[in-house]
């Protein structure tokens, strides 16, 4: 939830008050201070284990003022819609695993299904025995023609543009600004506009300026980048796309989706769907199905895996033979007809991770479309209901949500007035921490396993942290 200061007539340093300050950091002394005692086995477990472990485990971006909070919240159980810490505080959790607990924590249908399987043994090497039966349920569900397996998004992301690639015999891909592919150097990349030309430049030291190259960076929902697709065409292997960025949940760019899959099918590129997050959430057929579009290769993972690590690249088998040669038949002439490119790994089809998907694939099509449905319709009450208040008190912050994400309005720096050191932000999600409630930075998700009765509770905690910044200084 952000909080926009340009909505705010912004101070000068001389109209701030002497004692509008000494009363913001008594606040904020008083909030460390208390955070610190309720949570002080997870802030000891962070200290004592610093010196070994490299971690970037944090829902919000250091901040030297609140450097006593920057530690992560240790769970030691969960269950449903709650987590409990080492401290023994209970939580309500949105952030849900990053999106992958659609279910909630634990259910118990995932859970039997892991523990058949440890009963029979984790099998590296040989076939999993529902593989099959697992890829066939994930193509009835996205109406793709073939699947493959892989361990992570960043994997499942890098080998479709790898197939999308050999399929076509091109380099060069389109991404959208905004947009996030996982953490493989290829997708690693931001646009950088010389001389009126599109260039890509890496986003982060370490990743060399050659392996984004080929990749064009464009404005999303822009026609503009239509046209610049077009211009390209017979360099572009593939358009990747996110169709609903996780961090820019309010543009839901239907029209432009359809544009773009309509263009790239005349120019004979890949439309690549990145449905980590989309896929089987919005919809049993995920974004595809929501936009009515029906891309070449989708990627997956999240919650099909139900708790385990698990990536998909499913597709049109003009791609997805570029795995394996193609489809052949025992007992005739047939044999793999179709160029194959490099692709293995040691923890693909994982027993562990194929047990638990077909757990959740066998779930989500008995509860069919009505799932999606009604936790759709209590995401957009819950985001209704927090912007209703927001509006009443004059607030600037806005909600939105697609399906069961939800998030701020896309806003730029937050900040808190009188404070422009301290994001509003992180103040914020501190607050609703202390109150027992576990956020995805500005946002979250919503479960199957969340009531009325948490829904109404974050309500509330909302509110009552709102008035406590108010009363902090914080807020006018």
């Amino acid at each position: 939830m952000n909080i926009n200061k340009s909505n705010y007539q912004q101070p000068t340093q001389t109209t701030v008050l002497p004692d509008t300050q000494s009363l913001q950091q008594q606040y904020l002394e008083k909030l460390i201070t208390r955070h610190n005692q309720r949570t002080k086995t997870s802030k000891q477990i962070a200290q004592t284990y610093r010196p070994f472990l490299a971690d970037n485990k944090s829902l919000v971006d250091f901040n030297f003022l609140l450097k006593e909070m920057f530690y992560p919240i240790v769970a030691q159980r969960s269950l449903g819609s709650k987590i409990w810490d080492v401290d023994g505080n209970e939580y309500i959790d949105v952030s849900m695993g990053f999106g992958v607990n659609l279910f909630g924590h634990n259910p118990a249908f995932v859970k039997q299904a892991l523990a058949e399987q440890l009963e029979k043994g984790i099998q590296i090497g040989t076939q999993s025995e529902f593989v099959g039966e697992v890829a066939e349920l994930i193509c009835e569900l996205t109406k793709m023609e073939r699947v493959a397996f892989s361990n992570t998004g960043t994997e499942a992301v890098m080998t479709a543009i790898r197939l999308a690639r050999t399929a076509t015999g091109r380099n060069k891909i389109v991404m959208f600004s905004g947009s996030y592919h996982g953490h493989f150097d290829g997708t690693l990349a931001k646009g950088k506009i010389a001389d009126e030309n599109f260039n890509s430049v890496p986003i982060a030291p370490g990743v060399p300026p050659n392996f984004v190259a080929d990749v064009l960076v464009l404005d999303y929902g822009d026609v503009k980048s239509l046209e610049a697709i077009a211009y390209h065409k017979n360099e572009l292997a593939a358009v990747l796309v996110e169709p609903v960025q996780s961090r820019r949940i309010e543009l839901q760019p239907k029209a432009f989706l359809q544009q773009l899959r309509q263009l790239t099918k005349e120019l004979k590129i890949a439309l690549i769907f990145d449905e980590m997050v989309s896929g089987f959430r919005i919809h049993p057929g995920g974004a595809q199905a929501w936009f009515d579009i029906e891309a070449d290769i989708a990627t997956y993972g999240k919650i099909i895996g139900g708790g385990m690590p698990i990536g998909i690249i499913a597709g049109k088998a003009i791609y997805m033979d570029r795995i394996d040669g193609g489809i052949w038949n025992y007992g005739d002439s047939s044999s793999p007809q179709a160029e194959k490119t490099f692709f293995a790994g040691t923890f693909c089809k994982h027993p562990l991770a194929i047990a638990a998907a077909r757990a959740v694939l066998k779930h989500l099509k008995t509860q069919g479309a009505a799932l999606q449905e009604q936790l759709n319709q209590h995401t957009s009450q819950f985001v209704e209901t927090l912007n209703t208040y927001f509006q009443k008190e004059k607030l600037p912050i806005e909600m939105v949500n697609f399906g069961s994400l939800f998030g701020s309005a896309s806003s730029g720096t937050a900040s808190v007035e009188n404070s422009p050191s301290v994001g509003g932000l992180d103040l914020l999600y501190y607050h609703l921490l202390d109150r027992g409630i576990i956020l995805r930075g500005d946002g979250g998700f919503l479960s199957t396993a969340h009531t009325e009765e948490d829904i109404d509770y974050m309500v509330w905690a909302v509110k009552d942290s709102i008035e406590e910044l108010r009363e902090g200084g914080f807020l006018a």
